[in-house]
């Protein structure tokens, strides 16, 4: 087979199915509603062979502030092939002139150094069943009048505004929320996704508040497969382990062009579980 030979088409719903089938294959826990999320919020390109689909990518943009490229797939049978450099390609060309994030697998990781893309982070990927824990004081359920002032803080802590993303986890899941001076301070948010539930993403001022949303949500959950996606400099991770989130795996962060974050920034993500959509 030559990659010539491949046409790369819209990614519709008729692709789903397909998609759901290439992400079982790559090893990945996503549910036929987790890739539903992920088409709903982005653009996309499949490429198909004689009918049948064997590589996908979604592009998914933060109005024109940045894009991230998500589930970037290619058919075990065509690696090797320059197959993902075209589905790489077409993304970007969808996303235009915004600046581009992602989580690179060690596979995808030169690839993606040669499309530009500078290694920013590292993403610590946590998984695993916690017992019954105390429920914290200093949290509670969000309101559904919460969501614009949860939208407000996500996008000073992102750098972007996810707007679709924060309506559409409003949709499908639950936030909690700290407040200070009768203000929200943070958040962190909860749905379904692959084995279980995801929690993220969390955006708290400070270290102590971003633990305690988490710890809401786990109390909540007792006995329940739970994961969460952090990052190395966070300082969440060692943290996460004692609680019996163990540390599975995960990936790197990169950006293209380079990115820094903003030192006064009112508060830090400190979990990006959605960054790219598990």
């Amino acid at each position: 087979m030559q990659t010539s030979q491949i046409d790369l088409v819209t990614f519709g719903p008729e692709h789903l199915g397909a998609a759901i089938d290439l992400s079982r294959q790559a090893g990945w826990p996503h549910r036929s509603e987790d890739w539903q999320m992920a088409l709903a919020l982005s653009e996309g390109v499949v490429a198909v062979e004689d009918g049948q689909v064997v590589g996908t990518v979604l592009m998914t943009p933060y109005k024109t502030e940045c894009a991230t490229i998500n589930m970037v797939i290619v058919d075990e049978t065509m690696r090797g092939r320059g197959l993902g450099r075209r589905l790489m390609d077409a993304a970007c060309q969808i996303a235009a002139d915004r600046p581009l994030r992602l989580v690179a697998t060690a596979e995808g990781l030169p690839l993606y150094k040669k499309l530009g893309f500078c290694e920013i982070g590292t993403v610590l990927q946590h998984q695993g069943v916690v017992g019954e824990i105390a429920a914290p004081t200093e949290t509670e359920d969000a309101t559904v009048g919460d969501l614009h002032a949860l939208t407000e803080l996500d996008r000073v802590a992102f750098g972007a505004d996810r707007e679709g993303l924060m309506a559409y986890l409003a949709k499908v899941g639950e936030f909690a929320v700290t407040r200070r001076d009768g203000r929200i301070s943070g958040f962190a948010a909860l749905r379904s996704f692959g084995r279980g539930e995801v929690i993220g993403p969390v955006v708290a001022a400070d270290l102590t508040d971003a633990k305690a949303l988490v710890r809401h949500f786990i109390a909540k959950r007792p006995s329940r497969f739970l994961r969460l996606d952090t990052t190395d400099d966070s300082n969440l991770s060692p943290w996460l382990a004692e609680l019996g989130l163990a540390h599975v795996g995960g990936g790197i962060a990169m950006a293209k062009p380079q990115i820094h974050r903003a030192a006064d920034r009112a508060a830090a993500t400190f979990a990006l579980a959605n960054q790219a959509f598990g």
